[in-house]
């Protein structure tokens, strides 16, 4: 039985584990970087390791790195997390190697789903449908071309490994191809150590829907119903749900099926998503599999009353799944918004530094994911994803509401972040008739930015208030100066509150 687990991995995630763990009686080890020696994972761990410098690829991507701190802490399991090693099957298979658990499936399953070209070799024998694509990684510009003229464009360009919208690109016509290739090997290259990219068949007005599956070492595989997460900016999801929208009785039944026979085809084990594209007329399509948990795993957790982590540990120890399929039952709805420090006045741009305060919101339904507290100091080095707001309700509509409550009591002031923006798309009459595809945010920019455009203009006018007030009050002083007075106190009265963090123009 598994009585210590390093989490390799950090912020956010780092403490979900941790704290599923504790209530298991599990003692957890964390590992950071010199940019994160101030984390909450860190402290909330029984024990913390040092691994490296701040950058990713010298800490959090070293496995002699993570392995050594295993050893030393005497942890007989590690907890991959998501992103970094997380669907590494070198990784896995050094664990193994050093008779260490791996908190996820074999590397044989790592290798043969989570690269993206040889996943859809396999569902193709397997007789999963796949959107109509390469079954190699593009090489040279002339064989991209020719292969391209055949899909038809448009064309997305993917990257073979790693997920979360890194390494793609989407290309309408043939000119911009190359460019596109080398771009997406390029992030690929940086983000997964791979630069291997393929081609497929673009699906217009598409909706991204994944299906949560769980496997044991037994054979048993079942599915834990679907997360609808077509919010999506630069294929970066930003809102996930469950159930989807689009979704009927008779749909679910045949996704789920085949998710669990994608799953079975590898042999699965443990938690991770089968992902589907799907159109206006409910067809489907497999994408990919992350051998993973995954980031909006939370939803899925709310409506079923599942503590996935928990699952996760009891099938590294060889136990079999309780759960039948039959027991699977959504209850309710649940909506998820990922809270990310980034300007979205500055096209979305990471905007690291001090937190100066922050409230999180509480109340029933509520559950927030997080690694972020007062004088924290986010680092630019990492996803600028700071914390997860989950809601539950027993209705869409109920669900709906709540988040916007919930967005309008979160207070994180310091930092320029998303909040607003998020608002904005609670507020939209298009995402809460459910009607939307992954084009939502492109389609609608300049109408879910206009909240964040007002919130703007009104602390414009709370620095002109207070400089009329600063002249006022200094009337006799000010007749002796000339007549831009007032702006010149608008401007101190600006300077302050930047300095204070109250003001962020």
């Amino acid at each position: 039985m598994i009585k210590k687990i390093l989490i390799a991995n950090r912020g956010e995630i780092a403490v979900r584990v941790m704290r599923s763990s504790r209530e298991m009686g599990i003692k957890t080890v964390a590992v950071y970087s010199e940019a994160d020696r101030t984390s909450k994972h860190v402290s909330y761990a029984d024990e913390a390791y040092f691994i490296g410098p701040a950058p990713s690829s010298q800490s959090y991507l070293v496995i002699d790195n993570i392995i050594d701190a295993a050893k030393k802490s005497g942890a007989d399991a590690i907890h991959p997390g998501y992103g970094f090693l997380s669907e590494n099957a070198e990784f896995a298979e050094r664990c193994e190697k050093e008779g260490i658990i791996f908190i996820g499936p074999k590397a044989s399953s790592i290798r043969a789903m989570g690269d993206k070209i040889t996943a859809r070799i396999a569902m193709i024998k397997a007789g999963v449908p796949v959107v109509p694509g390469t079954k190699e990684q593009t090489t040279t510009e002339a064989e991209a071309l020719k292969i391209a003229k055949k899909i038809g464009f448009p064309i997305m360009v993917k990257a073979t490994a790693g997920g979360g919208g890194k390494g793609m690109r989407l290309v309408q016509k043939s000119e911009d191809l190359w460019e596109a290739i080398c771009a997406a090997k390029s992030e690929a290259r940086s983000s997964f150590g791979n630069d291997a990219v393929y081609m497929e068949k673009y699906i217009e007005s598409p909706h991204h829907i994944e299906f949560q599956v769980l496997g044991d070492k037994h054979g048993n595989v079942i599915h834990l119903c679907e997360r609808e997460c077509s919010i999506q900016r630069r294929h970066q999801k930003l809102i996930e749900e469950t159930p989807s929208p689009l979704m009927t009785d008779k749909m679910r039944k045949a996704m789920g099926q085949v998710a669990i026979k994608a799953a079975k085809s590898v042999k699965y084990e443990g938690a991770g998503t089968i992902e589907f594209l799907a159109d206006n007329n409910r067809n489907f399509y497999f994408l990919e599999m992350n051998t993973r948990l995954q980031v909006e795993h939370a939803i899925t957790e709310m409506v079923l009353g599942l503590d996935l982590v928990k699952e996760q540990i009891k099938v590294a120890n060889g136990e079999k799944l309780k759960i039948k399929q039959k027991d699977v039952l959504q209850r309710g709805h649940s909506i998820e918004c990922r809270i990310c420090a980034e300007d979205p006045t500055n096209n979305f741009m990471p905007s690291p530094g001090l937190i100066k305060h922050i409230t999180e919101p509480n109340g029933l339904g509520v559950r927030v994911d997080s690694y972020i507290y007062d004088g924290y100091e986010i680092p630019i080095h990492y996803d600028p994803m700071v914390s997860k707001i989950i809601v539950w309700a027993s209705t869409r509509e109920y669900a709906i509401e709540r988040m916007k409550r919930v967005l309008y009591e979160y207070k994180l002031v310091g930092i320029k972040n998303n909040i607003g923006f998020l608002r904005g798309i609670m507020k939209d009459e298009t995402f809460k008739s459910g009607k939307y595809d992954t084009h939502f945010i492109e389609k609608n920019m300049d109408k879910l930015m206009e909240p964040i455009k007002v919130s703007k203009k009104m602390t414009e006018d709370v620095a002109i208030i207070a400089a009329y007030i600063d002249y006022v009050l200094n009337l006799e002083e000010n007749k002796t100066v000339s007549l831009g007075a007032e702006n010149q106190a608008m401007n101190k009265w600006k300077d302050f509150g930047k300095k204070k963090g109250l003001l962020r123009i």
